[in-house]
């Protein structure tokens, strides 16, 4: 890719824009970091010493005012603020890319579609589990015919975080869009549209188990899809033992792989897409999958899979290519509608201990 890089405002330079979204934008070829928009004085700084040549906003009105020198907007504010601050920049003529979740509905994710698209304008979400080495794995073993006929989808994104951290992620309002279900769950109900489609019913476990907690930290999620495969999802801070990050159960034989993505880890490490010497993305080989059948991977059974480097920075080239008109939107709204449709249906399933139909 080659010419004037497009320039991109980073609205929030909490966790998801400190660690994710500014050190994937700053190594994308065709991106340029313009300016971070946080009030917070100490992440002004720690903006401005990790790029120098950022322009620093208190306020996400100074980019509106200054539409006409951008060309992307990425919103990883909290998740209260998405819609608003996404619709904002849609209606200055920008571009936007918005964490996850897009919005607190399914209805405000398509009402959001539904702007860009009459503005002509890219929306995309920060899905980035997608490119995962895990999940880039299990889709290729999938598309090899390897596991055969997939019954049984288990993923699991579990943590042992026995304290609340605090913050809005913790908070009981509704209105900040917080718990597992939407944070963690957003990842994992994403992930099993992807591969298996349409879901028809959605039965749902939350549970608030930590003292002081507001929200969900312990949740429990089957799926049934169109296609006739059942997705079992777990989320939870509150898992004393780790289990299998997927086990995939098919006609033929089953993929069983432990650990999470090191990518996450290397970002919050300081390590860089493109600027380090280990190969980005990559894990030991003591770390892949299993693929068999008939016995347990823990006793020998079945054989090891190279996992897939994971690929992170995937997902902003292919933004920068859709900027130019040169590729597909690699997420879109109307695909996190969908996924919030399900989370949705999880919620009303806990809390009236139904299942639901979609």
């Amino acid at each position: 890719m080659t010419g004037t890089p497009l320039r991109v405002g980073l609205v929030g330079y909490g966790l998801a824009g400190s660690v994710f979204h500014a050190p994937l934008i700053t190594a994308t070829q065709g991106l340029a970091l313009d300016t971070v928009v946080t009030s917070n004085p100490e992440r002004q700084a720690q903006a401005r010493a990790a790029s120098p040549d950022v322009t620093v906003a208190a306020s996400a009105d100074e980019l509106w005012a200054r539409a006409g020198e951008l060309d992307l907007i990425v919103v990883a504010s909290p998740n209260r603020t998405h819609v608003p601050i996404a619709t904002a920049a849609l209606e200055a003529g920008l571009p936007v890319v918005v964490d996850k979740p897009v919005a607190g509905t399914a209805a405000e994710a398509r009402t959001l579609a539904a702007l860009a698209e009459k503005r002509g304008l890219l929306l995309s979400v920060f899905q980035n589990r997608r490119w995962d080495n895990d999940f880039l794995t299990l889709r290729r073993l999938i598309a090899d015919g390897e596991l055969g006929e997939v019954y049984r989808f288990e993923s699991r994104f579990e943590r042992w975080r026995p304290q609340l951290k605090g913050g809005w992620r913790e908070s009981g309002d509704p209105a900040e869009v917080g718990g597992l279900l939407y944070d963690l769950g957003s990842h994992v109900v994403d992930q099993a549209l992807v591969l298996f489609g349409p879901v028809t019913s959605v039965y749902a476990e939350t549970d608030v188990r930590r003292e002081g907690a507001r929200t969900d930290d312990d949740t429990f999620l089957a799926l049934t899809h169109e296609s006739g495969v059942r997705s079992h999802l777990y989320v939870s801070a509150t898992t004393a033992q780790l289990g299998p990050r997927f086990r995939v159960l098919g006609s033929k034989a089953g993929y069983v792989k432990h650990g999470l993505d090191p990518q996450e880890a290397a970002l919050r490490d300081g390590l860089r897409p493109g600027a380090d010497d280990t190969e980005w993305g990559t894990e030991p080989e003591e770390l892949w999958g299993r693929v068999g059948a008939g016995e347990s991977p823990v006793t020998g059974g079945g054989s090891p899979v190279r996992t897939l480097p994971g690929d992170y920075p995937a997902y902003y080239a292919a933004v920068a290519r859709a900027l130019l008109a040169d590729g597909p939107n690699p997420v879109t709204a109307l695909e996190a509608a969908a996924a919030l449709d399900v989370l949705e249906a999880a919620r009303r399933s806990a809390a009236e201990k139904v299942t639901v139909t979609l």
